[in-house]
């Protein structure tokens, strides 16, 4: 595998820039390549060729009845690719595309593999809103299904460091374009139920979601692995660190790290504040906002698995609307 390092100006990196164009044709050859979005780096395949996106779930170690999401380049792809979009799903496209909301629509009757939507009869699509992953595509000039870059159920990866440490030799390029701006997957709701239901939480809020389109919070619940969830993320397990994670009441948190500390673990601790507790082998802080601390989050559960950490802990986050998504990630993460 090699990795591109790509130089971005300003907002934008020219669609004929080599390492882009060289990515798009071995994504039009079948090929893997992984990629920078604003949430998390992806890992893509041509969403038109079951061989390909078989591809995924190989390299992955993906369950096959975990669906992908499938990007496009901007709404005019999405209309072409599903025969378009209306009404309500419309005003949520063009409210936060380019943007981390992925939508769950009637799949079309022709035009992507079984594969992506685990044989179900709608799919996850999404434009993202990273100047890369949008010059990829247009390159490209393909739908592309592109889970997290990362060994399934892993810690999804925000550095093309974090893609290269899970996944090297498995594919063909990675597009290095430097740490994610958001850190934490997209929000995904699903539009063909009545009302709409929001399957998983993420950088565009409930609240703001809501303002547009009568919503319910179905994101807590839990499919099997045995079963086709209805979308990525579904399953109890996901986003997790190898060493065991534990999150627990600000009250607690002292004494754990120092009970685990006394049965012979490595103990890393993530912290919004405060003084590290004793015991900890390592100790890292993360900003005490929800937005600051969704950004640090992964790239912090990385360095404390690279450190050699046996169990991590960190606090409960606030029950504020704004921590939703990291409770969902802490959440599966620690399951």
């Amino acid at each position: 595998m090699t990795t591109e390092r790509l130089a971005v100006d300003g907002a934008h990196v020219g669609a004929t820039t080599p390492a882009i164009v060289r990515a798009a044709d071995a994504l039009r050859a079948g090929e893997l390549v992984a990629f920078p979005t604003e949430t998390v780096y992806g890992l893509g395949a041509r969403a038109d060729r079951g061989d390909a996106v078989r591809r995924i779930f190989t390299a992955k170690g993906r369950p096959p009845t975990n669906p992908l999401i499938v990007h496009v380049a901007d709404l005019a792809a999405a209309d072409a690719l599903v025969g378009g979009f209306a009404g309500d799903v419309r005003r949520l496209a063009e409210r936060f595309w380019p943007g981390a909301l992925t939508l769950i629509v009637p799949r079309p009757a022709r035009g992507l593999a079984d594969e992506v939507t685990a044989g179900a009869d709608t799919v996850a699509l999404r434009v993202p809103a990273h100047p890369i992953a949008l010059a990829l595509l247009r390159a490209a000039a393909l739908p592309i299904a592109a889970p997290s870059a990362n060994p399934s159920t892993g810690i999804s990866p925000t550095t093309a460091d974090h893609v290269m440490k899970g996944l090297a030799g498995r594919i063909a390029v990675c597009l290095d374009g430097g740490p994610t701006a958001l850190g934490l997957e997209s929000t995904i709701v699903d539009t063909t139920r009545t009302p709409y239901v929001l399957l998983r939480h993420g950088a565009v809020a409930h609240e703001a979601l809501g303002a547009l389109v009568e919503l319910s919070d179905g994101a807590a619940r839990v499919v099997d692995p045995r079963h086709a969830a209805r979308a990525p993320g579904g399953h109890a397990r996901h986003y997790a660190p190898r060493a065991q994670l534990s999150v627990v009441p600000d009250a607690l948190l002292a004494g754990l790290v120092r009970d685990l500390a006394a049965t012979g673990l490595a103990v890393g601790v993530i912290l919004r504040g405060g003084e590290a507790p004793a015991g900890a082998t390592h100790t890292l802080r993360l900003p005490g906002d929800a937005v600051g601390f969704g950004r640090g989050l992964y790239a912090a559960l990385h360095r404390l698995d690279d450190a050699g950490c046996d169990a991590i802990v960190t606090a409960t986050p606030p029950s504020d609307p704004p921590w939703a998504a990291v409770h969902d990630r802490l959440r599966r993460a620690s399951a």
